[in-house]
């Protein structure tokens, strides 16, 4: 099921970097394993997919310690500081920082391991008061300052989760947005290159509108039986 699930995906997006002028390589597909099982896990990878992303800090480290493959992890949930610990020595990117105090502890953890720590600041682009992430440009040239001044840490992009909705003109003004602000920032001499957004229900719209990264758990695994954890088999 997940491989076929994969060639659908992989057929949908590149349709739509043809029909945008976009090129396929610049796509990066994060398949997001929260709540399945590492036998799940080792078939995705199986059909082709690297990426994988996760939404809590200590279901990603204990998973990455019994996956066998050599996958790129991504943490892109909510990330409180005093779990920065759990997922420090196994994320690639974490996408979901949204705060000064954030980047500070994720900078300190990473020194402590001579890393330097992949982040995306998670920006609040639809307003709704559910979700996390900046909700201003003020907000966000605070970040930004401050993480100039940090050493292990590398700013590469910019993320956001669009309303669940059917009206794809609020979607696609979400997305819009995001890709202001990373423009915005550019212009004032960061360089940053990944936009982070879209999901099962809008990874198509989000493609049209710069996306880099897509999360995408539901259209590759199926949908999630929350009656199980991932422990079970």
């Amino acid at each position: 099921m997940i491989d076929e699930n994969f060639k659908i995906i992989e057929e949908k997006i590149n349709e739509t970097c043809i029909k945008t002028n976009r090129k396929i390589d610049d796509i990066t597909l994060v398949a997001v394993s929260k709540n399945n099982n590492i036998s799940s896990i080792s078939e995705a990878y199986s059909a082709g997919i690297l990426n994988f992303g996760e939404n809590k800090a200590q279901e990603l480290r204990d998973k990455s310690k019994l996956v066998k493959e050599n996958v790129i992890w991504h943490f892109i949930g909510h990330l409180q500081t005093n779990k920065v610990k759990y997922i420090i020595d196994t994320a690639e990117y974490i996408h979901s920082v949204d705060s000064v105090k954030l980047t500070e502890e994720i900078n300190k953890r990473a020194t402590g391991i001579d890393k330097i720590q992949k982040i995306l600041i998670e920006i609040n682009t639809s307003g709704e008061n559910s979700k996390y992430g900046i909700k201003n440009l003020d907000e966000l040239n605070n970040i930004t300052n401050h993480y100039l001044g940090l050493s292990n840490i590398e700013l590469v992009g910019l993320m956001t989760m669009a309303p669940f909705t059917e009206n794809e003109n609020i979607i696609r003004e979400s997305f819009i947005r995001l890709r202001e602000y990373k423009e915005e920032l550019n212009k004032q001499g960061l360089q940053l290159t990944e936009l982070s957004m879209g999901m099962t229900n809008d990874y198509q719209i989000a493609i049209e509108e710069g996306a880099t990264m897509l999360r995408i758990g539901t259209a590759i695994f199926g949908k999630r039986d929350y009656s199980l954890t991932w422990r079970d088999e």
